[in-house]
């Protein structure tokens, strides 16, 4: 994810823990575990939100555009009836 290696990772841990002693060292960490789900679960519902709201948007465009191919359709049947009810195509 970081790209950070076991080697880095030690280093860091070593730095943290003459930082911040190691009395302190577990309770930061559970907090910095904490906050990081809670930032993952939020970024996680934002995306959950916006693929549903692009859902919905597909959603009215094809009922859009069925409303629309059907308006045609019916369109074109009243015209093709109107047209018919003598044989004749009206003069213009």
């Amino acid at each position: 994810m970081f790209n950070i290696g076991f080697q880095e990772l030690i280093i860091i841990a070593i730095i943290a823990l003459l930082i911040v002693g190691p009395k302190k060292l577990p309770e930061l960490a559970k907090n910095l575990g904490k906050s990081f789900g809670e930032l993952k679960r939020a970024a996680d519902d934002i995306t959950d939100d916006f693929k549903q709201t692009l859902k919905e948007d597909e959603v009215k465009e094809d009922e859009g555009l069925k409303d629309s191919l059907l308006a045609k359709k019916s369109d074109n049947y009243e015209t093709a009836t109107d047209s018919g009810k003598d044989g004749k195509e009206p003069k213009s």
